[in-house]
């Protein structure tokens, strides 16, 4: 019981480190964070944060990697709760879409050239991929896409395309570009046949 309750404390000083640390970073930007606030926002001392992470960027790259990791999450969680392969990758093109937008208007672009790159990165991105391709085969076996271009192709396109909701500014705008992806695969819902 002991050791659960050590490892519960250092989740809890883990996750206030890296919650204070992307607060002080959208505020003030990357460059201007210190260890010194870090530790000031996160209520700790600077050994005790030394003890986590040796420096900024560090601590901003673990966020990242959390932020990421619950999006991948949720990707896979939207496509387990639906059983028809044409409603998972609806709705799982719909849900990148958003997070695509949302990330564009709430980041900054220091922090994305900061975080955006790197093995963990590649990693995520890897893991996206290999995760739409999955449902894209599945949907074009089940009939719902298009069969004349390989499902590694379609995801490409796929991810490529909903990528520019980063660019829009209107939620409008980014149902509109979901529907033209969707188009461009050649999707055709259960209650179309």
């Amino acid at each position: 019981m002991w050791n659960e309750t050590i490892d519960a404390h250092r989740r809890s000083v883990r996750e206030a480190i890296l919650d204070s640390a992307w607060t002080l970073a959208t505020e003030h930007g990357v460059l201007s964070v210190t260890m010194t606030q870090v530790a000031e926002r996160a209520g700790i001392g600077r050994a005790t944060l030394y003890k986590y992470f040796p420096d900024v960027e560090a601590i901003l790259a673990a966020q990242h990697q959390r932020h990421v990791d619950s999006h991948l999450a949720r990707l896979i969680e939207i496509r387990d709760q639906h059983t028809k392969a044409d409603q998972r990758l609806r709705s799982a093109v719909e849900h990148y879409a958003n997070i695509c937008h949302h990330r564009a208007q709430h980041g900054t672009e220091e922090l994305a050239a900061l975080l955006h790159r790197g093995h963990q990165v590649d990693h995520a991105q890897q893991h996206l991929a290999t995760l739409f391709e999955e449902l894209i085969a599945d949907a074009a076996a089940a009939g719902h896409l298009r069969n004349d271009v390989a499902p590694a192709e379609l995801t490409t396109y796929c991810l490529h395309a909903l990528g520019a909701a980063g660019n829009l500014r209107a939620q409008a705008a980014v149902k509109r570009l979901v529907a033209v992806t969707l188009d461009g695969l050649g999707f055709s819902p259960s209650s179309a046949h």
